[in-house]
């Protein structure tokens, strides 16, 4: 039983919550009625104009029921709760800084967990505070990928933060607002792929210790 319970175990739940996120993304989009602000008697999702908080509202640009919701909701759901559990058991892999290291898992989570009301009323303000504490954790774990020259993750945690804050200064200034849902889509792939690979990393480390005492 305590070998069910070990800190690498619990990584494959954020890999997976990031799989099934993916597939709640397609259906949401596949079941999406269509338009979007370029747009707003399109057809279906489109894939540069169109939001990943459109698939979240009850009723699409064009006016009609979302029927793709259920999929984005649950979707969401698993990845913010997933994504909370992959900050708190990180740190279990980092032994430099105690800070760090509680910085890690508890803003991590905190911020996941306030994240995940995205789809409610307050998403503007749900996306200002989750971002704002998010930062703190990445902040703390790029400085432990450094410590552990774990370069590679390193650098790209920093692509990730420069695309997020991209994001944000386009969202509060309009500039190359038309660009928005599209970099929106890269920054959330390449921030998904940070965090599995991530997550990946720290079971090829962990294994290996095992390996290595067997």
């Amino acid at each position: 039983m305590k070998k069910l319970f070990r800190p690498e175990n619990w990584l494959f739940i954020p890999m997976i919550g990031i799989g099934l996120f993916l597939a709640s993304y397609f259906l949401a989009a596949y079941n999406y009625p269509g338009g979007s602000n370029a747009n707003r008697l399109g057809m279906g999702f489109d894939w540069i104009n169109n939001y990943w908080c459109d698939l979240l509202a009850k009723t699409a640009k064009n006016g009609s029921r979302n029927t793709g919701r259920v999929f984005s909701l649950t979707g969401t759901i698993i990845l913010f709760t997933s994504l909370a559990i992959f900050w708190y058991h990180l740190p279990a892999f980092f032994h430099e800084r105690k800070r760090n290291i509680l910085l890690i898992r508890y803003t991590g989570s905190l911020s996941m967990f306030i994240l995940i009301f995205i789809f409610t009323q307050f998403h503007d303000s749900v996306i200002g505070i989750g971002s704002t504490i998010s930062a703190v954790p990445m902040a703390a774990t790029l400085s432990e990928l450094k410590k552990n020259r774990l370069k590679i993750l390193y650098v790209f945690g920093w692509i990730c933060i420069l695309l997020i804050l991209l994001n944000f200064i386009i969202y509060m200034t309009n500039w190359l607002i038309s660009w928005l849902p599209l970099i929106q889509k890269i920054t959330l792939v390449l921030f998904l792929s940070w965090i599995f690979l991530i997550a990946l990393k720290c079971l090829a480390i962990s294994r290996r210790k095992s390996w290595l005492r067997s």
